[in-house]
């Protein structure tokens, strides 16, 4: 199998490995108060918020709190729920789900297809930044759902004045979403990226050492190996560190290939595979089209469906 077969099913593992279980909590009410932060008062209030909302409109506007994000993003854990949930009437899509995660001090509105040209991403980072956030920096988590909760009913039924005017900073939507990988990996538990971290650095650290001790097809693993080592790294890194990362891979891969090909072994290899088209590098089974292990491995794939609410919202931290 060629180098390049292997590496593909390698990572097809380590998508499927990194990923978390989402435990979908149960729909109980229109407020899920999992984490128990919430007085009971509150919680009604913000009940009787939301259905008196829903008889007016149709449209459904559930919140949920939870104990732990368990590794997983916000928008992941809250796209998870919300399709799980099915919130908002069949054809309409027109349902919101607030989540926020104590723990984690991470929020998201999440929101339906049929509700995003009402409640749209800008709108739903607004009301996160305006109206949540400075209610859970001050620990009143009450006030800042309620508020919440209270400012998103306002905006679907045409009230969107009620809210502060945009900032500069909210007008900026690219300087948003430069942030929020950054945002994801301080989320994410220290035990958490050096789990991810030795297993995305051990796949593509390995490919790179076999990239510079092959000869022919080493350089196409280290152009392939670029844009892997450019994204998977913010994981674990974030997006500074990711940089810094890939700088070094871009100009050490070819310093260290220039520095192995001097070696007695690397010329005696190249030198076989021009001769004979294979050679034996460490093991690996080198021939003019590839190299292989001696084993074999079978890719794999994986099929996802589409959920009523597609991504739309937005996501902050406090």
């Amino acid at each position: 199998m060629s180098a390049r077969a292997v590496l593909c099913a390698w990572l097809v593992v380590a998508a499927m490995g990194v990923a978390h279980a989402i435990d979908v909590p149960y729909l109980t009410g229109r407020v899920v108060d999992d984490a128990e932060i919430l007085k009971p008062a509150t919680r009604d209030a913000i009940a009787a918020t939301l259905k008196a909302h829903e008889d007016k409109t149709g449209d459904q506007v559930a919140v949920l709190t939870v104990r732990s994000l368990d590794g997983n993003s916000i928008e992941d854990y809250a796209n998870t729920v919300f399709n799980a949930w099915k919130l908002g009437q069949k054809g309409k899509d027109n349902g919101v789900l607030v989540v926020v995660a104590p723990a984690e001090h991470r929020m998201r509105i999440e929101v339906g297809y049929g509700l995003e040209g009402t409640l749209p991403d800008a709108i739903a980072a607004r009301i996160i930044r305006d109206r949540m956030t400075p209610a859970f920096k001050a620990n009143d988590f009450d006030r800042g759902i309620a508020d919440g909760a209270s400012a998103i009913v306002a905006v679907l039924e045409g009230h969107a004045d009620a809210l502060p005017p945009a900032t500069a900073a909210a007008a900026s939507p690219s300087v948003h979403r430069s942030n929020s990988l950054d945002d994801a990996h301080n989320a994410m538990p220290w035990t958490t990226r050096i789990l991810i971290g030795c297993f995305i650095f051990g796949i593509i650290g390995l490919f790179t050492v076999v990239g510079v001790m092959t000869p022919g097809s080493g350089w196409f693993l280290y152009l392939f190996l670029i844009p892997f080592w450019a994204m998977f790294p913010v994981i674990v890194l974030g997006t500074r560190g990711a940089l810094v990362l890939l700088a070094t891979y871009v100009v050490g891969f070819p310093i260290a290939k220039l520095i192995v090909r001097s070696q007695p072994w690397y010329t005696k290899a190249a030198a076989e595979l021009k001769s004979t088209g294979r050679a034996n590098v460490g093991g690996w089974v080198i021939t003019s089209g590839g190299s292989s292990s001696g084993g074999s491995s079978d890719g794999g794939g994986f099929s996802g469906g589409g959920g009523s609410s597609g991504g739309g919202g937005a996501s902050g931290s406090w």
